[in-house]
């Protein structure tokens, strides 16, 4: 049987790059995401290109019961999960913590954390019952280094990381790979949802050198699991030629 990645925030960017890959790769796949239409859409033109199986399950990962909920009902066959992308993310407003919005922090922190552990402890079980399995969780150059504004952003990436490395810990004694990839400046539909639809905004962020593309950190993603199974990348920064550090960029 062909083996198994579950993705999370497959409706674009980083995670829709990653289903692209994998199923070229021959995985069946697994496909998360709020937008229902976008993961049907997707799923239809994977399975015709590459005559890949697919499972749709649209959820939003802030939502402890519906994780649980679709998560627990796949069959059986689905749970033999090998690689377990943990994508699902995103950024809200740029502003100076004295005048952060509630409900930006709320958004970030129920998204980038909490929906992060609700998935990655139901695979996660799935992995320990089968020993073997490989957790891929996208961290952020924010949570290597603070920017300015960047805050709550910022810490929910740290928590990423910190916790990329306790799962390490935990599940090293159960075959189970863990690795955390750490990008700077990607150009997808992050700025643009940052920014709340503000699409020139956005675009001045990768304006003046060339940013990382989607495909850029699925290929990484792709090397990291692909490695022989005794070898585990535990992480990964990687940056355009351009950005040297979180905030120092050369621009033309």
């Amino acid at each position: 049987m062909s083996k198994i990645a579950l993705i999370t925030g497959a409706t674009s960017g980083i995670g829709e790059a990653c289903a692209h890959l994998f199923a070229r790769e021959h995985y069946n796949l697994i496909l998360t995401g709020r937008r229902g239409d976008r993961l049907d859409a997707l799923a239809k033109k994977l399975n015709t290109k590459y005559n890949t199986e697919i499972a749709v399950c649209a959820f939003d990962v802030r939502d402890r019961e519906q994780v649980i909920s679709n998560l627990e009902e796949l069959p059986a066959k689905w749970k033999k999960v090998n690689v377990l992308i943990n994508n699902a993310g995103l950024s809200q407003g740029l502003d100076p913590i004295q005048n952060g919005s509630y409900d930006d922090w709320d958004t970030m922190i129920d998204t980038n954390v909490k929906g992060f552990l609700y998935v990655s402890k139901v695979v996660s079980n799935w992995m320990v019952e089968h020993k073997t399995g490989h957790i891929i969780n996208l961290g952020s150059i924010a949570g290597k280094e603070v920017y300015p504004n960047g805050n709550v952003y910022c810490a929910t990436k740290a928590a990423v990381d910190a916790l990329n490395q306790a799962m390490r810990i935990d599940l090293v004694t159960q075959g189970i790979r863990v690795t955390a990839i750490h990008p700077g400046a990607v150009e997808t539909e992050f700025s643009e949802v940052r920014f709340k639809g503000d699409k020139d905004r956005a675009k001045k962020v990768y304006a003046g050198f060339e940013p990382l593309v989607a495909d850029d950190i699925a290929e990484t993603i792709w090397f990291v699991v692909s490695r022989p199974p005794h070898v585990n990348i535990n992480e990964l920064t990687i940056m355009p030629t351009a950005q040297a550090s979180a905030t120092i960029i050369s621009r033309k």
